[in-house]
């Protein structure tokens, strides 16, 4: 059966040294595919990981050509190196159905077992700006931008992001993984005691038809290709809803509660009002 669990937390830094104060959504999976939803009531302490490391603006920078006054990247590779996405992550118009898949309005996730999907919430804008899903010590950040009909955009973005971390004291390196070239990046945080700590993160993106995917891996996954496989084949079977609206180059798409979750945090808190931004539900599916 599935039991529905509502999840206070409380606002703290991040594994990025940053104040968080998004709510999260959890979905931990199991492979039953229950569909039966038990209302209960949990509370328990949380922290996000990596939800927010290192973040380029991608939301008001424009369509223009690289800026070239970058750093220069330690190991840079050849460019342009297109992905193979015969794999995935996928466009809408090459799945046929999504009714193994979560529905989160610009994207559509199948949850692995033992996964925690987490909503990335802009408390301020009231919008949700990506999904993080946790998985042991490990975790991936997903988000999805319109991207120019002509070209991709993640040779531009990859250069911008090592040109923001160099030029914060920390460190950026190109790498050719699973999802195409990458940027294994070291970020750096003050620690309590006045000194510089160091965090490591793994960017990949991933151009397709008009958008654009971004995936931040952290925990063990940013270092240890073991750790981060899963993860990996869960990026990989992502589907993108980019829609046929004419959509700024690197604008944020629009997510979404998936409806299933909405409407048991609805039967859970009636008849008080919710807002799911405050405090995100969790369900859990076990046999």
């Amino acid at each position: 059966m599935g039991i529905f669990r509502r999840k206070a937390r409380e606002d703290g830094p991040t594994a990025s040294g940053h104040d968080d104060d998004a709510a999260s959504a959890e979905v931990e999976s199991d492979d039953t595919g229950a569909e039966d939803v038990e209302a209960t009531d949990l509370a328990s302490e949380t922290d996000s990981v990596g939800s927010d490391v290192g973040d380029a603006d991608l939301s008001d920078a424009g369509d223009d050509e690289a800026d070239e006054s970058h750093h220069e990247i330690p190991g840079r590779l050849p460019r342009p190196h297109d992905l193979d996405r015969s794999k995935g992550p996928f466009d809408r118009s090459e799945v046929k159905n999504l009714d193994d898949r979560l529905d989160f309005g610009a994207l559509a996730l199948r949850p692995l077992a033992g996964m925690e999907l987490r909503l990335d919430v802009d408390q301020e804008a009231g919008n949700i700006t990506g999904i993080t899903a946790v998985l042991g010590e490990s975790a991936c950040q997903v988000q999805v931008f319109a991207a120019p009909k002509s070209r991709g955009i993640w040779d531009d973005i990859r250069d911008e992001i090592a040109d923001g971390l160099i030029t914060g004291g920390g460190s950026a390196i190109e790498e050719l993984g699973p999802l195409g070239i990458e940027l294994a990046v070291r970020i750096p945080a003050r620690g309590n005691d006045g000194r510089t700590t160091y965090s490591a993160a793994r960017f990949a993106g991933v151009d397709g038809p008009r958008w654009f995917l971004r995936a931040v891996f952290s925990g063990a996954a940013a270092t240890d290709a073991g750790a981060a496989a899963t993860l990996v084949d869960f990026v990989r079977d992502t589907v993108v809803l980019r829609g046929s609206e004419a959509r700024a180059p690197r604008e944020l798409l629009e997510l979404k509660v998936p409806d299933a979750v909405a409407e048991a945090a609805e039967e859970e808190d009636a008849p008080r009002t919710l807002d799911p931004f405050e405090r995100g539900p969790e369900i859990t599916e076990v046999r």
